[in-house]
């Protein structure tokens, strides 16, 4: 006997499949953009559970764009909503490419930079994070926040300064001297 559906809750197995392949990316995302894994989570499957309900109305193109878009616009509600400072986790999602520094080091890295992420406003926050490390081109960025591109290029440059000024990216920056080397 197969699955019934009611009629208010569809069956879109696109959709499960969509959403089973894109989770652990959606969610290093979210992680970045509030700051915690749980609240990430939390995010992903707002997100997902409102873009369900419109899924036959996406349009297969633009799956990718009009997912990101919802992830974003949710986090914009729910940092509106709250205004709490959130703490942030002490280190960012692992990478598939490590790089050659030491685990200790590289711990210590993703920790200044989340730090400092947590100091950018949402919006410049959400540029960052789209423009390097979804590596978003800067009109796909536009697209997303439904913005235009210089004010993609204004909240890049502004975030980018903010992050270099940072006391606690500025010490992760600094090169660490090698053992038995004089200062």
């Amino acid at each position: 006997m197969p699955h019934e559906t009611s009629a208010a809750f569809p069956a879109h197995p696109d959709f499960a499949t969509y959403a089973g392949a894109a989770w652990a990316r959606l969610v290093r995302t979210a992680l970045l953009l509030t700051g915690d894994f749980h609240e990430a989570e939390d995010l992903v499957q707002t997100t997902l559970a409102k873009v369900y309900a419109r899924w036959g109305r996406v349009p297969p193109d633009d799956i990718d764009l009009y997912v990101r878009r919802s992830l974003v616009n949710n986090n914009i509600s729910r940092t509106r909503r709250r205004r709490v400072t959130h703490l942030l986790m002490p280190f960012l999602p692992e990478r598939v490419h490590q790089s050659d520094q030491g685990h200790a080091e590289s711990v210590e890295s993703r920790a200044a930079i989340t730090e400092a992420l947590g100091s950018l406003s949402t919006r410049q926050r959400t540029v960052l994070v789209l423009r390097y490390w979804e590596d978003l081109p800067e009109a796909a960025v536009a697209e997303v926040l439904n913005c235009s591109l210089g004010t993609v290029k204004t909240h890049a440059r502004r975030g980018l300064e903010a992050l270099r000024s940072h006391p606690a990216f500025a010490a992760a920056e600094r090169p660490h001297p090698l053992p038995g080397a004089r200062p």
